[in-house]
């Protein structure tokens, strides 16, 4: 039995016949954020609930404890000197952690206002940082610490790479989420998971014109016909992979659902690996899984 569905014949070129989804990991709460090392050959994630992050070490399949206590970090990502950038739940900030191991803190406010919880972060050519800012480590004690917004509003920000001034970038979103630019830089891609907080909100992907350091107009690129997108990555062509309630979707950049990668519990987000970054990491609820791809990581 194959472990996808092909919607659209451009998905066969995409994946390889005879593999098989592997669960290399169980035992999260929630598992989110993964990020991947070439120089190492590992992967971070992040196990929100339970304030860690772990650590998959391709080179022989073992995991162990990155970090302990990680203050409820969500997202990460490896910016490009290959450091991990992280959004904390609890801390309500963007952390980078140096060659050292030490931490640098890159954003906690906008306009002299906490932040609520960075969630998702990815990391563009120009080194500037981009984030988005939820509610959701701060409307429980589950994955954060309950606490009112300061802000008001849940927006997409931007840290620029050699000033680290903070800017706004999207503030028409009800909840952003993941964020993965296209190839060539010229669309940002912004799930809106704001169906948690408002009945009857539709599960949405929008891709909006990047124009310089800010953004153009937003335009729909897929709804969710079942729970929720949350993070994604794209692949040198341009097709989204991204989580898509308990699989993982692939999209080409016209929008068309291509093919599924059925996963079996709640998908959180995704990332590529290996050392020709073919190796799709697949975070769901409980456990980390992978599977190999006939294409691979956009950078």
């Amino acid at each position: 039995m194959l472990p996808y569905v092909v919607h659209d014949s451009r998905f066969e070129r995409l994946v390889i016949g005879h593999v098989n989804l592997e669960k290399l990991f169980t035992g999260c709460r929630w598992a989110e954020g993964p990020a991947y090392f070439p120089a190492g050959r590992y992967l971070v994630w992040s196990d929100i609930p339970n304030n860690r992050m772990m650590r998959f070490d391709e080179t022989d399949g073992s995991v162990s404890v990155f970090r302990s206590p990680s203050f409820n970090s969500n997202g990460n990502t490896t910016d490009r000197q290959g450091r991990l950038v992280s959004c904390e739940h609890f801390m309500r900030r963007v952390t980078r952690t140096e060659h050292d191991g030490s931490i640098t803190v890159l954003a906690d406010a906008f306009e002299g206002r906490r932040l609520n919880s960075p969630n998702d972060v990815v990391v563009k050519s120009d080194n500037s940082i981009w984030f988005s800012d939820p509610t959701y480590g701060i409307d429980s004690d589950y994955e954060g610490q309950q606490s009112p917004s300061e802000i008001g509003a849940s927006n997409v920000y931007r840290i620029d790479g050699a000033t680290g001034a903070i800017t706004r970038v999207v503030s028409d979103r009800v909840q952003p989420n993941g964020l993965a630019f296209s190839p060539d830089e010229t669309r940002l891609y912004v799930a809106d998971t704001g169906a948690t907080h408002v009945r009857g909100l539709p599960p949405t992907i929008w891709s909006y014109d990047v124009k310089g350091q800010t953004l153009g107009e937003a335009s729909l690129f897929a709804t969710c016909p079942d729970g929720l997108y949350d993070g994604f990555r794209v692949d040198i062509h341009g097709n989204i992979w991204t989580s898509a309630g308990r699989s993982v979707f692939c999209y080409a950049p016209d929008g068309t659902h291509l093919g599924t990668v059925p996963i079996g519990e709640i998908v959180a987000n995704v990332c590529f690996g290996g050392p020709r970054r073919n190796r799709l990491y697949i975070c769901g609820q409980t456990s980390l899984y992978s599977i190999y791809l006939n294409t691979r990581a956009a950078v």
